[in-house]
């Protein structure tokens, strides 16, 4: 039941940064438009994503439970060491949903929309930001295990693993992937100049993706940080990578066929492509301290317990994943018309 357990982990996180990053995604879209822009966007997020946006967080609480459960030496890590990240991150979900609720549903409607307007770009920015700092802080060998607080500060345990050059580099490429696969997967969902914007978005933040990418990599290959060096190494990882900037090229065909499906075929293909990189270069020892590397498979949960979990998500998955695709597939039949007249979106 370990590989089960395992499966609905992983799984679990690449439908998060597909879905819920695509979430994300359309609030940084928002906030980088101009005016007219960002009311066009906010049609489009409201009625194409509004009936399910509340669903892409589902795979955020399962794959917190399955750590729990499972691998509760890995959860207590990230639970205690990066505890103010994750609040700012559960803050700044909070935050924009209730911003994405209220800038639609307010009886009043006054100043205070531009003010849930505000909350809900800037959450949406500031929210994957963090969680890419979280995450890159399981990986930069920063984070000090101790059960002695006397002897360091608490700047030392609870800011610096996660406040440094390379977090904020891994939550800056985390928000650039997040705008990516938004601008990518609403090209499927508009028409006309609509449809042009996005492209345009799609493009831009492909570059952005690029750039930032490298930036992480040269910055951990000159501080000489393990877990890029390993990565850099290791040439199942380097062509996971290469096989998702390849299918960038069959991406931009598609979506110049206008072939929705394809399209988000190809998005998930590389952001699957790149999780996989990710952790088949350091698996199972997915957290780096600064004296150690935790590995994944030791000190789990014993095997009765893990033998419940796995047919517990065995049961679920089957309930929840048809259930999931009905729902998107019957909300999946709006389509933003272009708007009116010969004037085109300018950014």
């Amino acid at each position: 039941m370990l590989y089960v357990v395992l499966f609905f982990t992983f799984f679990s996180l690449f439908l998060y940064v597909l879905l819920g990053g695509a979430d994300f995604g359309a609030g940084i879209v928002e906030l980088f438009s101009s005016r007219e822009n960002r009311e066009l966007n906010k049609l489009t997020v409201y009625k194409v994503m509004g009936p399910v946006w509340e669903a892409n967080h589902i795979w955020l609480i399962i794959l917190i439970v399955i750590l729990w459960i499972a691998f509760p030496a890995y959860f207590n890590i990230i639970i205690i060491y990066l505890h103010i990240p994750l609040t700012l991150v559960l803050l700044g979900i909070t935050m924009r949903g209730v911003a994405f609720i209220f800038r639609h549903y307010d009886a009043v409607i006054d100043g205070t929309q531009v003010w849930y307007n505000r909350m809900f770009r800037i959450s949406s920015l500031i929210t994957p930001i963090f969680l890419g700092m979280s995450f890159g802080a399981l990986l930069s060998g920063k984070i000090v295990v101790t059960d002695n607080y006397s002897n360091t500060t608490f700047a030392e345990i609870f800011m610096y693993p996660w406040l440094n050059t390379f977090t904020v580099l891994t939550g800056l490429f985390y928000a650039a992937l997040c705008t990516f696969l938004a601008s990518t997967l609403l090209i499927g969902e508009t028409e006309g100049d609509i449809r042009k914007m996005y492209s345009r978005k799609s493009a831009i933040f492909t570059v952005v993706l690029v750039l930032v990418g490298g930036a992480v990599l040269f910055y951990g290959y000159w501080y000489d940080m393990v877990f890029i060096k390993e990565f850099l190494q290791n040439s199942i990882s380097l062509i996971a990578i290469v096989l998702s900037a390849l299918i960038l090229i069959p991406l931009w065909f598609a979506i110049g066929k206008q072939k929705r499906v394809q399209t988000r075929i190809y998005a998930g293909l590389q952001i699957l492509l790149v999780i996989f990189a990710a952790v088949y270069t350091h698996f199972p020892r997915l957290i780096i301290t600064s004296t150690s590397e935790v590995n994944m498979l030791e000190n789990t949960a014993p095997e009765s317990v893990m033998h419940v979990l796995g047919i517990s998500l065995i049961i679920g998955g089957g309930i929840i994943l048809p259930g999931l695709f009905h729902l998107m597939k019957s909300f999946n039949m709006i389509r933003i018309p272009s708007r009116s007249g010969k004037h085109t979106a300018e950014d």
